[in-house]
């Protein structure tokens, strides 16, 4: 169920280059299209949570994005 590393190492690329939602909404879309297995697969890829990849998929079933707008720099760290 893995892709080619030539693949892997694209994805990780782009993973990279977006911003902390759109990572968890690539990386939710990604797992969702591998079915079972997918999410610990995707989560070690892109080396996050699962917790990461279950919090991207149930932002996606929202009709509306719940934060638009909003998208943390790299590195930012969210007030409390």
């Amino acid at each position: 169920m893995a892709y080619s590393k030539d693949i892997e190492i694209k994805m990780q690329r782009l993973f990279s280059r977006l911003s902390e939602k759109e990572q968890r909404g690539y990386a939710a879309v990604e797992a969702a299209k591998l079915g079972h297995g997918g999410t610990e697969y995707i989560a070690g890829l892109f080396r996050v949570d699962p917790k990461t990849i279950r919090r991207g998929l149930a932002d996606l079933e929202l009709e509306e994005d719940p934060s638009p707008g909003r998208v943390r720099k790299k590195g930012a760290v969210e007030k409390t």
